[in-house]
């Protein structure tokens, strides 16, 4: 159940000699390469695995044909987990970072591999977790990303890099601007939910450090000696490239909206497997976060309808980029319903008024 890296993907290689010259010269600590895998997990930035003779690295860069800005910016996602380092220690130590395209094509970094468990939505099927330990699992979750958000925005450096006045509409304003601009197809429900959106702004909430992408297969748990599976400890918390500082129940809502229950379709499912027995139900994850935060719930609709429109822009962005030609990734050009879906499920929360 260790997270396991694949051959690289065709399309999607590194230039083993340029990429070795570089960390020899920048990085010599790490000592070269023996060889390069792939990480199969993920729809957004590639990561891969640094094998040398000692130690096992992992190097980060931008998908291929996607823009370096916003959430493919690498010397950002390097410089958050550097003012991590010190204040919060579930993150992997950031190595060297690269910001020109001279050596791999692309901007791109280099960490520390942290090994753990990360529980993926295809594991589902074969995952043999006791309902109690799993609820363990959902719990511990939902009390890390709490711990995030009781950082010290000021003490950690972190609060330079957001502005929490307007962040709410700035979100909302800035993803339907990415939806137009990759927008293939006509989506009704998308344009039912953008327009709700920008009349039910909710009252503004204290400022934290986000995430921004917070799900199970972002987190890496201690693997448990005795079952080879997952303790409820984590390891590490990976895939910081959309991190800021902003509406905490912003980034609450983009885990609810990655959080499949037993009752959700089976495309919806293979968003994450929180709906295995145990899990904690989207009320729970809501009712937790409340009782232990303090902050209040009352507009957690928003914040949900919110995410799943993220999540939907987010699945579009990816099949534009399929549809350009500029991935051969299968898997991309199976998406447009699972868009479709996620619109029409941000609607059924607009009306029911239901997570």
């Amino acid at each position: 159940m260790i997270d396991s890296p694949r051959s690289v993907r065709v399309g999607e290689e590194l230039h083993l000699e340029a990429l070795v010259n570089y960390l020899r010269e920048h990085a010599p600590a790490i000592g070269p390469i023996q060889a390069i895998q792939q990480f199969p997990g993920g729809f957004s930035n590639l990561t891969y695995l640094l094998k040398t003779p000692d130690r096992e690295y992992v190097l980060r860069r931008p998908p291929v044909g996607a823009s370096v800005k916003g959430g493919h910016d690498m010397g950002r996602e390097f410089r958050v987990l550097s003012l991590l380092k010190g204040h919060y220690d579930r993150v992997p130590s950031p190595i060297v970072n690269c910001e020109t395209n001279d050596v791999i094509g692309a901007p791109f970094y280099v960490m520390e591999r942290l090994s753990g468990v990360i529980l993926r939505a295809p594991m589902a099927a074969s995952l043999q977790i006791a309902p109690e330990q799993m609820r363990r699992l959902s719990e511990t979750l939902i009390d890390n990303l709490l711990d995030i958000h009781s950082l010290d925005i000021v003490k950690t450096g972190l609060v330079q890099l957001g502005k929490p006045d307007g962040y709410v509409q700035r979100q909302v304003e800035g993803w339907i601007r990415r939806y137009r601009q990759a927008q293939t197809d006509v989506i009704s429900a998308m344009n039912v939910v953008e327009e709700w959106l920008v009349n039910q702004y909710p009252p503004v909430q204290p400022p934290a450090f986000l995430h921004n992408d917070y799900k199970y297969d972002n987190v890496l748990f201690r693997a448990d000696e005795s079952s080879s599976g997952p303790s409820p400890a984590i390891v590490g918390v990976l895939d910081w490239e959309m991190a800021t500082v902003g509406d905490p129940l912003m980034d609450l809502g983009a885990t609810l909206a990655y959080w499949s229950e037993a009752s959700d379709s089976d495309a919806y499912r293979t968003f994450n497997l929180t709906w295995l027995p145990g899990n904690l139900t989207r009320q729970d994850v809501a009712h937790r976060y409340a009782e232990r935060s303090g902050r209040n719930l009352s507009n957690i609709v928003f914040y949900y309808v919110f995410g799943l429109y993220k999540n939907a822009v987010i699945a579009q962005q990816i099949y534009a980029r399929w549809k350009q030609g500029h991935s051969r990734d299968e898997r991309f050009g199976r998406i447009l319903p699972m868009i479709i879906e996620l619109a029409d499920k941000a609607v059924s929360a607009i009306k029911s008024g239901r997570l």
